[in-house]
């Protein structure tokens, strides 16, 4: 088997390290992810200046830009002539959940990976932030990767990719996986302003997340109670329910 690692945490972060040392031991692993960290760019890709490529070890490569920009060098030019069976975006440190997922880099790299036809999967840990622990359970996300690649094996995902969220916990702790819908929260207090030695004002975009409404099928409601969240992503965004309704009142203006 041929796996992509890809990530929006940096070449060096802990999540990548830990899947391709473990990958590394039983597949063909090959690595292509930002120079630096990138969270939250989304599916941007660089189009203001060139992109340069460092070789970081074999079949290991850091690129300065984006996710997207990883996944797009990696497919046509740094790999093109590897047959990917699967990209895996992560593990992320920090949960991709909710409204939160349309900012996130990681699930960008496998939203990428699906559109050039890739089975893709963005993986994640929900940490407490606040907290900061000294020791992050990668080895959960491992474990449940694993099972997912097995999954996907005999399951073929067309127009759609996966994003899966790993509670911050032993495998023991956790009391297994559901299968999710994306929910929906907000956050409060978005702005932080202040101002710097100069007297000049700065402003950092924060905030705390506000769950709002999520029933037992959400991914929000599935961490809060210790399950792995899998939900499928897909890539068509059209409104199906508002094409008719769109159509009438277009007709009404047409006359």
């Amino acid at each position: 088997m041929n796996i992509l690692l890809t990530n929006d945490d940096g070449i060096e972060s802990d999540g990548l390290l830990s899947l391709k040392n473990h990958f590394e031991k039983h597949y063909n692993v090959y690595t292509v992810a930002p120079l630096r960290e990138q969270s939250c760019s989304s599916h941007s890709i660089t189009m203001n200046h060139p992109l340069r490529v460092y070789e970081y070890g074999k079949n290991i490569y850091a690129v300065d830009g984006t996710p997207t920009d990883s996944i797009m060098l990696a497919i046509n030019t740094i790999f093109k002539n590897v047959k990917f069976d699967i990209l895996i975006s992560g593990i992320n440190y920090g949960g991709n959940l909710g409204d939160d997922i349309t900012y996130s880099g990681t699930v960008a790299a496998a939203m990428e990976g699906c559109l050039l036809g890739i089975t893709s999967v963005a993986l994640s840990i929900v940490v407490d932030f606040d907290k900061r622990p000294q020791y992050i359970h990668y080895e959960s996300g491992i474990y449940y990767i694993e099972k997912i690649i097995h999954m996907l094996r005999d399951t073929k995902l067309e127009d759609c990719f996966l994003n899966i969220n790993i509670p911050d916990k032993s495998v023991e702790k956790i009391k297994g996986m559901k299968i999710t819908k994306q929910g929906k929260r907000t956050y409060k207090d978005v702005i932080v302003e202040n101002k710097d030695p100069r007297g000049k004002k700065y402003y950092w975009i924060a905030g705390t997340p506000v769950s709002i409404g999520n029933g037992e099928d959400t991914d929000l409601y599935a961490i809060e109670n210790d399950f792995v969240s899998v939900t499928p992503l897909r890539l068509d965004l059209t409104h199906y329910k508002y094409i008719e309704t769109l159509k009438k009142i277009n007709y009404m203006l047409d006359k």
